[in-house]
């Protein structure tokens, strides 16, 4: 979660181009298969071109960031809330108030960071849900009281 902090903190200048890390399974074909079908904006902000394989950003500076191909999130305690059958765990970092939001279930996973005070995570998600969707679901998020009735 840090490294997404920290890529966004990095990338909020006014440079064209952002610079955004790529993620370890980057090179995964399912993450071409999504990155092809990503919006050209989200709310008022336009995509800009990135850095890196398998990742986008939106506004300059920007507003939204993208990686495909991090980490497969396992089961946590952390909120998990669906949008267009795509389920996110979502993650607030205490300090900075970012949030970061990866696709649970889906293998690569792709993780989204933003600024909810900058843009709504549901204007974000909305948006991205259909492209993320690409890649299939393997599993989906369970309540805890869902879970208790198991």
């Amino acid at each position: 979660m840090a490294v997404s902090v920290i890529a966004l903190a990095s990338i909020t200048g006014c440079s064209s181009v952002a610079s955004v890390d790529a993620a370890p399974d980057a090179a995964n074909p399912s993450c071409a298969e999504m990155m092809v079908a990503l919006p050209d904006a989200i709310g008022d902000a336009e995509r800009r071109k990135t850095t890196s394989q398998a990742t986008s950003a939106w506004g300059d500076p920007s507003q939204v960031i993208l990686r495909c191909g991090v980490e497969v999130p396992t089961p946590t305690s952390d909120p998990c809330v669906s949008v267009n059958d795509v389920d996110w765990v979502a993650h607030e970092d205490e300090k900075t108030k970012i949030w970061t939001l990866t696709t649970y279930g889906r293998t690569p996973a792709t993780e989204v960071v933003l600024d909810p005070n900058v843009i709504p995570s549901s204007t974000v998600l909305a948006s991205l849900s259909d492209a993320a969707a690409k890649i299939p679901a393997q599993k989906a998020c369970v309540s805890v009281e869902k879970s208790e009735e198991l």
